[in-house]
């Protein structure tokens, strides 16, 4: 019999890869967490929820910064200028030319300015524009969160079955390292020949890396989970459940078909649609940069004029004056034009990376429900035959104490009992695995 154990065989091989010499921590665990738990906490403590949430917040500060600019602004102003060098006016009286000094050694300015939009189009897209930031930065959290939630809920279902892997690589271990004792016993006594001692004996050896693979397996499964969740990877966290408590739902599972799955709360999507919308209002301000915008202004200010700095006797003289601000751009159209097209193409691109995104994400879903149908399929099976070749084993045992089977019988009922326990296993875990997908394909978060 074949086995694959996927996420096993990854875990293993990232352990030889970055050389992880650890140990199973399981006897100091003490706080027991359900799924359900490990999610919650994942979306308080991650670092990934953490950001996005930050995000939201930036987008609205920027909305809020975009509907301030509504308002009038209003600022104080002042000026000193010290005069080094006074201008000289030249007038004729009677033929003569006189010239006169004109102005002050200190002169002062000191006063209140306001400015009003009233007719601003590039305004006015921007705030919309700040609106479908902030849209884009809840909708990047929810993917967040999706994505979040599926990776724990696998990265959980990993760590069930590198556990379960780990009580039958024991229980393996268990029953050579009897047997080996039973055998050494018998050669002892002169009942067993040397070479099945040594040939036992291998096999007992043989085993001890497996099942050191197999508690790291789980102890490197364990801290890939924690480090989703966004604790300390020396947290004492104990994960409960097992495999077993979730074939029920393999049972009475009800497999949808592609046909009726709806795709409209897929994130993916949902962003590119706001993409487009993004710059669709991107390509209104083009458009309206080139328009007309009229802004209203003012000020009041005190001036005052001197050659001293005998500042209670200055005589301050109000001055105030209103303005309305009219600006028409002419010329900027021919530029704009080509802008234009510019933007209608890009969102040609996004509309066709929308289709295109669309038809994979249906192969997806398809392939999900294939792989969901299969584990279904063949948990049934694989149940059957695991019964069946813990039969074997039991039957090859009683024999082998009898003398009527061989050592090699035995080893081989045993090497058969523990591949169909794992694919067994292995089933219920790709069952999950694909629903965990599909959900998130479909844009569920919890």
């Amino acid at each position: 019999m074949k086995l694959r154990i996927k996420p096993i065989t990854i875990l293993i091989f990232l352990l030889f890869f970055f050389n992880f010499s650890l140990c199973s921590q399981t006897g100091q665990d003490s706080v027991s967490i359900s799924l359900q738990q490990a999610i919650e906490m994942a979306l308080h403590e991650s670092p990934t929820m953490r950001i996005a949430n930050r995000n939201i917040q930036i987008k609205k500060h920027a909305k809020t910064e975009q509907i301030i600019s509504l308002f009038p602004d209003v600022s104080l102003a002042g000026t000193y200028n010290r005069t080094i060098k006074k201008q000289v006016m030249t007038m004729r009286f009677g033929g003569q030319a006189m010239e006169i000094e004109v102005g002050t050694d200190n002169n002062y300015t000191g006063g209140i300015n306001v400015s009003l939009p009233l007719i601003a189009p590039t305004l006015w897209q921007n705030l919309k524009l700040s609106q479908i930031d902030v849209s884009v930065a809840l909708e990047s959290a929810r993917s967040s969160k999706i994505s979040l939630v599926n990776e724990v809920k696998k990265a959980y279902y990993t760590v069930l079955l590198t556990q379960e892997a780990l009580k039958v690589i024991k229980e393996t271990y268990k029953n050579s390292e009897e047997r080996h004792k039973i055998i050494t016993d018998k050669y002892n006594q002169g009942l067993v020949s040397e070479f099945e001692t040594l040939r036992s004996d291998v096999q007992l050896k043989n085993q001890r890396p497996q099942l050191t693979a197999a508690e790291n397996a789980v102890t490197l499964s364990t801290m890939l989970l924690k480090v989703l969740l966004g604790v300390d990877i020396e947290e004492p966290l104990k994960f409960s459940g097992n495999l077993k408590d979730f074939e029920d739902n393999l049972k009475n599972v009800s497999i949808p078909e592609r046909k009726a799955l709806s795709l409209n709360e897929n994130s993916s999507l949902k962003q590119l649609e706001l993409s487009m919308k993004q710059m669709d209002i991107s390509k209104k301000m083009i458009i309206s940069a080139a328009c007309p915008t009229l802004m209203l202004g003012g000020n009041y200010q005190y001036m005052a004029m001197n050659n001293d700095f005998k500042f209670s006797e200055y005589n301050w003289i109000p001055y105030s004056v209103i303005n309305f601000s009219l600006r028409i751009p002419i010329v900027s159209w021919a530029g704009t034009a080509y802008k234009i097209k510019q933007s209608n193409l890009l969102i040609s691109n996004l509309k066709d990376q929308k289709e295109n995104l669309e038809q994979n994400l249906q192969v997806a879903i398809q392939n999900n429900i294939n792989n969901i149908k299969k584990a279904v399929e063949d948990l049934a099976s694989n149940k059957e035959t695991m019964l069946q070749a813990e039969k074997a084993y039991h039957i090859a045992e009683k024999s082998y104490e009898l003398g009527i089977a061989t050592w090699l019988d035995l080893s081989s009922a045993e090497l058969a009992m523990t591949a169909a326990k794992l694919t067994y296993y292995q089933s219920i875990y790709d069952y999950l695995s694909a629903y965990s997908e599909l959900d998130a394909i479909l844009g569920k978060d919890n």
